[in-house]
């Protein structure tokens, strides 16, 4: 009998040392599991994402030519682009629009974006600068000054909607400290960005009219008037923010952090960009 129940009791106690050891192995194995990394995206093992980027029309080639690097890089994300003119882009945000990077060309809409509490101030970076100039077609020689807006040849001036359309509003800034605004104005015919205030000029639809220096480096259909004295407007910076309520806030740092990488700053940089430095 007395050896039964001692036979028992070792089996019970040989149960819970195992039992034990058991929970210290799980224990130990989750204790050596490796944290994420949140500098970078996901590893291809995790789910493929799509980062959605609105930026300024302006950017276009030289972001889209970045995210094909990044892409090459990060296989594991894919990035989506909306160009447009800043302040329509800014107002989608307002308006609920999932974006995980904005991309501004002025401080402007990026401030209003601050102002409501969709972007925190902390988290804007500058990340370029742009130079204002003005355009005809390819052929044409009618404007070497801003006044010679005003000659009957210049029938048609492009620009970019002030409301909306950053460059639309430094050109009218400038037209307006040179007292020309008032009398150039009923020639103006305007465009929702800077890509459409060029192909305007390109087609010959529109006599003269404002871009940034970056677009016209593109164009083969343009060519210069003359370059805009900077102190006429409001400086051109690109400033950068992933908002509070991105989706993919760990992706959208990575590809902004990526920008910042000297063979992709040089992108940039051939493409017309002043590009700034990071802050400390």
């Amino acid at each position: 009998m007395w050896r039964q129940f001692n036979f028992g009791r070792k089996l019970i106690l040989t149960g819970l040392l195992l039992g034990a050891m058991l929970l210290l192995i799980s224990a130990c194995a989750s204790s050596q599991t490796p944290l994420t990394d949140t500098s970078k995206p996901p590893s291809g093992a995790e789910k493929k994402v799509e980062v959605m980027v609105s930026a300024a029309a302006s950017l276009k080639s030289s972001l889209e030519e970045t995210g094909r690097r990044f892409e090459a890089e990060f296989p594991n994300v894919t990035l989506r682009y909306n160009f447009g003119g800043s302040g329509s882009l800014g107002q989608q945000l307002e308006q609920g629009a999932p974006v995980d990077l904005f991309v501004s060309a002025a401080t402007e809409p990026m401030d209003r974006l601050v102002e409501k509490g969709i972007v925190q101030s902390d988290a804007v970076q500058l990340m370029f600068r742009n130079a204002l100039v003005l355009i005809e077609p390819v052929g044409k020689q009618n404007v070497k000054q801003l006044s010679d807006l005003l000659k009957p040849e210049v029938r048609v001036l492009a620009i970019g909607q002030p409301d909306t359309v950053p460059a639309g509003e430094y050109a009218k800034e400038t037209l307006q400290n040179e007292g020309l605004w008032e009398d150039v104005e009923s020639k103006a015919v305007y465009a929702k960005d800077v890509t459409q205030v060029l192909a305007y000029v390109e087609s010959g639809n529109a006599d003269a009219g404002f871009v940034y220096k970056t677009d016209l480096k593109s164009s083969a259909k343009a060519t210069l008037a003359l370059e805009v004295d900077p102190d006429k407007h409001q400086p051109i910076e690109y400033p950068a923010a992933v908002p509070g309520n991105a989706k993919h806030p760990q992706e959208a740092e990575a590809f902004l952090k990526f920008m910042r990488k000297p063979e992709i700053r040089d992108i940039f940089a051939e493409a017309g960009f002043e590009v700034a430095e990071a802050s400390p």
